[in-house]
């Protein structure tokens, strides 16, 4: 598990191109918000969650199924991440911000270009 990056994952860098490449300017992983969302657009006042399927528990996701085994471990702590994003989400949205949460199968050769239309829609 030490090989599993927090940040600057490939999906993430995917969302950050697309951005980039559509004009909009952010910063990355502010420390100073809750959960250090992994994008910041304070123009639009909106932060991004770029959540890998099966650590953040996607519902309804192939990615987020549980190993075989230690299934008692995986299940709390993916749940103990569930409970986490939910708290954070909710401090920022009491904060003001707008809270937009990409999981990695949505990011799909066919279907990047439909979710990220509908984060730029969303912002603008």
């Amino acid at each position: 598990m030490g090989k599993i990056k927090s940040i600057d994952t490939k999906p993430e860098i995917l969302v950050r191109k697309y951005l980039f490449k559509h004009g909009f300017r952010f910063r990355l992983h502010s420390k100073t918000l809750p959960g250090k969302p992994d994008i910041v657009l304070r123009k639009y006042k909106t932060v991004i969650f770029v959540n890998g399927c099966f650590w953040h528990g996607h519902k309804d996701c192939r990615k987020s199924s549980l190993p075989k085994t230690r299934v008692e471990y995986w299940d709390d702590k993916i749940t103990r991440n569930i409970a986490r994003d939910i708290a954070n989400q909710k401090m920022l949205t009491d904060l003001g911000w707008n809270v937009v949460v990409i999981h990695q199968c949505e990011l799909k050769n066919k279907d990047v270009d439909k979710t990220m239309a509908e984060v730029i829609n969303n912002l603008v």
